[in-house]
């Protein structure tokens, strides 16, 4: 299987450089992915195709102002952006410019905050600790000095409402640097709708990583290598699962993030397990799917894992059919875009 097998044209103008308001008036695609019938609705209409104990499972991940800019002794710019914290005030970094961040350089932040390089990662990441001069939590810090990571492909700077904007409604847990965009339409109105017409909300957690941006860049996509990221499945979330499995409800998963989640944390006979795990599960076509029945995503880059695992859940054909439709319809791509209800 190829890279270019997921390629598609995407007009420029279609990338979403800011979200609709109110986040449910996004358009949705809905794709029946048995018949590759397609229909265009508007976001809010998702009501009308979840049925009284469907289980909707969310990520409730919280995306933290994980970018940061420093100066080097020499008075150098150097961008961090965190990756993943391996110990306490120690974080893994992508930086910008690596070459110039050996073992032992100092970057200031400000009078506050410096960090320390103390090793290298991988793909030009560094280990830093950081040193916080104050009696402030480290967290609180970077709620004051950080900025939110927008995806490199919106082209443009973070403005204030970002903060709120590239944020779910769900959001609770810190850690991610990347929102669970699938999330991003709903609002507080629509959940209680769905609440009260007998869905049942679940939540995971899984702290979303710049690995979800990571070009493939073998030919051939059996050999891509997916980063390492974090979930946890509360108790109440796998017993539910395991419950509408056996009943034959569905489960409908928000987001590429909460079907990766439920299909790591699945063992063979699709029991859903609770509790703490690490992924680097890599879904494209081919892959057997042992708990999610309907997906609710956005639309994705040409060549990315994203658009495999979509096409991997409804079929390659149609998915790029679908994105084709999508694109003369005038949709909005991407993480600030409109959404497609696979089902």
């Amino acid at each position: 299987m190829k890279v270019s097998d997921f390629d598609y044209e995407l007009p420029k103008e279609l990338i979403a450089k800011f979200p609709v308001e109110p986040r449910d008036s996004s358009r949705l695609m809905v794709l029946h992915r048995n018949t590759g019938e397609i229909e265009h609705r508007v976001f809010r209409d998702i009501v009308e195709y979840l049925k009284p104990g469907d289980v909707l499972v969310i990520n409730d991940t919280k995306v933290i102002p994980a970018r940061l800019f420093g100066k080097l002794e020499t008075g150098g710019k150097v961008e961090l952006l965190l990756v993943r914290q391996p110990g306490l005030g120690i974080w893994e970094v992508m930086a910008k410019p690596a070459r110039k961040l050996k073992e032992g350089k100092r970057i200031y932040f400000d009078e506050e905050l410096e960090a320390i390089v103390k090793g290298y990662g991988g793909e030009g990441r560094r280990i830093v600790e950081f040193i916080l001069k104050s009696n402030k939590d480290f967290m609180e810090k970077l709620e004051e000095i950080g900025h939110i990571p927008l995806p490199p492909y919106i082209e443009r700077e973070e403005k204030p409402e970002d903060r709120e904007k590239y944020q779910t409604v769900f959001a609770r847990k810190e850690g991610a640097v990347a929102a669970p965009t699938a999330g991003l339409h709903f609002t507080e109105e629509l959940l209680q709708k769905l609440k009260d017409k007998g869905i049942i909300i679940k939540n995971i957690t899984l702290h979303v990583g710049p690995g979800t941006f990571k070009p493939v860049k073998v030919e051939n996509v059996e050999e891509h290598q997916m980063d390492y990221e974090t979930y946890h499945v509360p108790e109440d979330t796998a017993a539910e699962i395991n419950r509408a499995k056996e009943e034959g409800r569905r489960v409908i998963a928000v987001g590429t993030t909460v079907t990766r989640t439920l299909e790591s944390a699945a063992e063979k006979d699709g029991k859903v397990k609770p509790g703490e795990g690490s992924t680097n599960l890599f879904i494209y076509p081919g892959y057997r799917f042992k708990v999610i029945d309907a997906l609710i995503t956005n639309f994705h880059l040409p060549r990315s894992t994203l658009l495999m695992l979509v096409s991997a859940f409804a079929g390659r054909e149609r998915i790029l059919n679908a994105y084709r439709e999508a694109v003369k319809k005038g949709y909005r791509f991407y993480s600030y875009g409109d959404a497609m209800f696979i089902l």
